[in-house]
Parts: structure tokens; sequence; C-alpha cells
């Protein structure tokens, strides 16, 4: 949907932006676009906070100037310098993910685009911009073709091995998993799971069999990436993740996601994370 919208922007000699909520996203949002786009003669960049200080100037450089058509990031988008040549439409993903005040910051930065914001996570305050703002709202309700039905279940500590059994069985006809934990390090402060530990333990314990990646928020965005491409091309059997992985990962073949203390985060967290497998 979003990609039709730019494509009708672009060919009318407008740019086009769309801003995501992480790195890992925005990249990801970048290949599938270009791939999609590969027949056409557009350009197309990404700009987030990890891309190196020389290629962000030129790329500025380029948006200011026109060069660009198609601009793909994340908070990046909304710096000072941060200048367009001819805004036409603004596209933000995972949109709960952002503030009124980000989402403005974008927008304000063409003489009034378009806007398309998307989230498969409605909350309250988006719905009251939606009822009582200027926004048409679209939903679409059916699901993509072969989903299929993905059941929730809640369950103790105590059932820890028949879970990581299932993990172990799942594997053998491919199944990969996501393992999510609240916190990267464990703290002195709140008694909670912390991904690092618990890494170490299940590679030396349940999953001692499998392929264990680790991925978390403190990591630098090229080995958040790299990380992800190998769990993608299943050199992974499992993820030991924090909410790093929340928003809009495409993962075929993740189809258990297990999530540790789950009262530590919020319905839309939850939402989301849930959306990671049955792809």
């Amino acid at each position: 949907v979003a990609l039709i919208s730019i494509l009708i922007c672009v060919s009318s000699g407008y740019q086009a932006v769309i801003m995501a909520p992480t790195e890992i996203l925005a990249d990801q949002h970048f290949k599938t676009i270009t791939n999609f786009l590969t027949t056409f003669n557009y350009k197309i960049e990404i700009l987030i906070g990890g891309t190196k200080k020389n290629d962000k100037s030129v790329i500025k450089d380029n948006i200011k100037n026109g060069n660009i058509n198609i601009i793909i990031g994340t908070h990046a988008l909304i710096e000072e310098d941060v200048e367009f040549s001819k805004l036409g439409l603004v596209v933000i993903d995972e949109q709960h993910r952002f503030g009124v005040a980000h989402r403005g910051k974008l927008i304000s930065k063409g003489i009034s685009p378009d806007i398309l914001i998307m989230t498969a996570t409605p909350i309250p305050r988006t719905l009251t911009m939606t009822f009582y703002g200027d926004l048409d709202l679209s939903l679409i309700k059916e699901l993509p073709k072969n989903r299929m039905p993905i059941k929730t279940v809640l369950r103790g500590e105590s059932k820890l091995p028949e879970i990581f059994q299932f993990v172990n069985d799942k594997n053998k006809i491919g199944y990969q998993t996501f393992i999510v934990y609240p916190l990267v390090e464990e703290s002195e402060k709140i008694d909670l799971k912390a991904a690092e530990v618990y890494y170490e333990k299940l590679k030396s314990t349940f999953l001692k069999n499998l392929k264990i990646g680790l991925l978390h928020g403190r990591m630098n965005w090229k080995e958040k990436d790299e990380t992800m491409q190998k769990f993608k091309n299943k050199e992974f059997d499992a993820l030991v993740s924090t909410t790093v992985i929340e928003v809009g990962l495409d993962i075929p073949d993740a189809n258990i996601i297990i999530i540790n203390d789950a009262e530590r985060f919020g319905l839309s967290q939850l939402h989301q994370l849930r959306g990671r497998v049955g792809r």
C-alpha cells in the first residue's frame, strides 16, 4: 500500500519519505523496496543513525538537491539539517512508536505533503487523532494468504523444560524461535531475566544442540544487521533478544516466540511481538 502511494508521488516529480522506528526495520524496508523497484529508474537512499558521517552529508545534499526520489530512515530524518527539495509524501511506519512532535517535525519539512501513517497496533491516542483530526481511517482486515492462526498460551516457570523441548522438537521440521527477555543484562535493582545471561545458560543447557544468536539494543547497527541476516538465512535456530525485534521484522520460518516476564511489556508491545511469528 505504501509503495503504490510512493510510486504515484515520485512519478509526479515529488520526493517520498518513509520513517520507521528502528534501524533494523528501516534497513529491511530499504532492501525490500530496492528489490521491488529494480526496473524503475528511481534513486532510493537510506538515512539512519548508524550511517557513516561522510555518507550522511552526501545523502543530505542529494535529498536537498532533489537527486534522491525515495528516502527511507529512522529518527535521523527529523534532524534539523535534513532538507527536502520537493517533499510530496510522508509515510510513517509503526507510527505508534513515534510521538506527535516527531511526526509533526517530519511533515513540516514539506509544504503540505500527503501523509500515510501505518500501524498494526492501534492505540487510543492515534484513534482520537483519527476521529477528531484530519485523518481518514482505512482498515486492511484480510490476512496475507496462507497465514496460520497463532496460538497464544500462558505458562509458568515450572513449564520451561517442556517449552524448550517443544522448541527442539519443532526445530527438526525447520521452525525457528524468538526468545525475548525484558533486559539486556542483569540489574541489581530489578529481579528480571536478562538476555545476555540466559543466552549463555541456554547454550549450555536446554538448547545446547541448537545454534543460538543474541540480539539487543546495545549492539551497534552493523552487528544487529548481521545477526538478523544470519537468523533469516537459518544460520541460527533460535534468537535470544530484547524488544529490539518488536517491530516489523519478517522472518518467514520463525513460528515460535517465547516472551519471558511478559508482565513487563505493554499491550502494544505484546501485540507487536506476537506479530513476529506465523508470517
